[in-house]
């Protein structure tokens, strides 16, 4: 037990939906009685799970719920789910921004918590004060913030503002600066939002090994939440999955990871493209309406695997209503780095169609799906003549099994994550 620094039991949010505090004074006199009676809060026995996508029936809905976890000294712990999920709501608790309905938390040593851009700064005091503010904040005196601040202004790389007021600061610096105060301050447990990825591919690569350093070689904890999944691998020792405000599971990085994909963007199925933005007046005249990645032939829910069949059906809509001839498309997969790893490009196959109906469906076929076990994005587009007639960026996330490419039971060392290649030898 002399170990775990931080341990949450029971913890539990509840909010009432579409208006600010408990909603009504009967509500809250109705409150106050049943706490004079020493009972509990009548409007904790009622609510819905916080599932985002469907319209329940009460207004009250538990944004947390019986949450229980402990987090050793020195341990990163990573924090993932979907958007809506409870993960900022938790990370909120945990710095006391807000408190739980029911439950508590026990911590040992000082919390930094970097929630959002500017969290905790004054934007009409400068970098240099805010930095002396932030340090009075977690306990430390004026000698202890004085100690470091040459070494936070450095790491932020933002020396030549750092007497400017952060308001004219853009949300890059302001994060570089709030990330420096709350790492080398020194608090015992260091929270961190998705905030990050405000910060340029540089920042987000020196923040990772500051973090690294923090836990492995300072003995300090960290909680990290990010949609990033090469950053959680990167830096996290074991990872906590939640859903609909409620833990569904918590192991190591990689078994966790696996288990998010698995339960979300690993099932396939069919991707409305209707309300996604297109570049310029993009979709005007024919528009990809709906996109279905699938291992077979059929729409229904499965999974792909690396060296199985692979189809992506692009269903488009004729805007116009006009006939057109001579039209491409294009199919391209991104890792989740962002670094592009191929395209299927029907002209380049001399493949083009005639458009003439309300409604069509193309589909792209790849007989051994050449990726190994991980994320991808997905970017289409739809060409007449080399001019684009609609462009979606960032289509679909989708997550891929690791497969028997070659059927010979053996496979590629693990760390190495390009893309498999059909070869021979003679």
């Amino acid at each position: 037990m002399s170990d775990i620094i931080l341990k949450a039991k029971n913890i539990s949010k509840q909010y009432r939906l579409g208006l600010v505090g408990t909603g009504t004074i009967s509500h809250d006199l109705n409150r106050w009685w049943y706490k004079v009676r020493g009972k509990e809060d009548p409007y904790l026995k009622i609510g819905e799970s916080n599932d985002r996508s469907t319209k329940g029936s009460s207004d009250y809905v538990w944004a947390l719920k019986d949450i229980n976890f402990e987090v050793k000294r020195g341990e990163v712990l990573g924090i993932i789910g979907k958007n809506g999920a409870g993960k900022s709501t938790l990370l909120k608790i945990l710095s006391k921004v807000t408190g739980p309905t029911t439950g508590e938390i026990k911590t040992k040593g000082r919390i930094a918590s970097l929630l959002e851009v500017g969290t905790g700064f004054h934007g009409e005091m400068t970098g240099r004060e805010n930095i002396y503010l932030n340090g009075a904040i977690l306990g430390m005196t004026k000698k202890e913030i004085g100690s470091k601040i040459d070494e936070i202004i450095d790491f932020s790389g933002c020396q030549r503002y750092i007497d400017t007021p952060v308001k004219r600061y853009s949300s890059g610096m302001t994060v570089r600066l709030a990330f420096a105060v709350a790492a080398f301050l020194e608090p015992e447990i260091l929270v961190i939002d998705e905030v990050l990825a405000v910060g340029d591919a540089e920042f987000q690569k020196k923040a990772i090994g500051k973090m690294q350093d923090i836990s492995q070689g300072e003995g300090r904890t960290v909680l990290f939440v990010s949609h990033n999944m090469a950053a959680v691998r990167n830096l996290c020792d074991r990872c906590m999955v939640l859903e609909n405000g409620k833990i569904s599971f918590v192991a190591e990085t990689e078994k966790a990871i696996e288990f998010y994909y698995n339960s979300s963007t690993n099932v396939i199925k069919t991707i409305d493209l209707n309300d996604r933005k297109r570049a310029g007046d993009l979709g005007k005249q024919l528009k990809i309406i709906k996109l279905i990645v699938n291992t077979n032939n059929e729409e229904k829910n499965t999974i792909l695997v690396t060296g199985d069949k692979a189809f992506f059906k692009l269903v488009v809509e004729n805007i116009s209503g006009m006939e057109y001839t001579n039209v491409s498309f294009t199919v391209s997969v991104f890792n989740e780095a962002g670094s592009f790893l191929f395209a299927s490009r029907s002209d380049c196959i001399s493949k083009v169609y005639n458009i003439n109906k309300p409604i069509q469906t193309f589909t792209s076929y790849i007989e051994k799906l050449p990726l190994n076990k991980g994320e991808y994005t997905i970017n289409i587009n739809c060409s007449l003549n080399d001019r684009m007639l609609d462009s979606v960026h960032e289509a679909h996330i989708f997550s891929v099994q690791e497969g028997d490419y070659y059927g010979s039971g053996k496979l590629p060392a693990k760390k190495r994550k390009g893309v498999y290649v059909d070869y021979k030898w003679l």
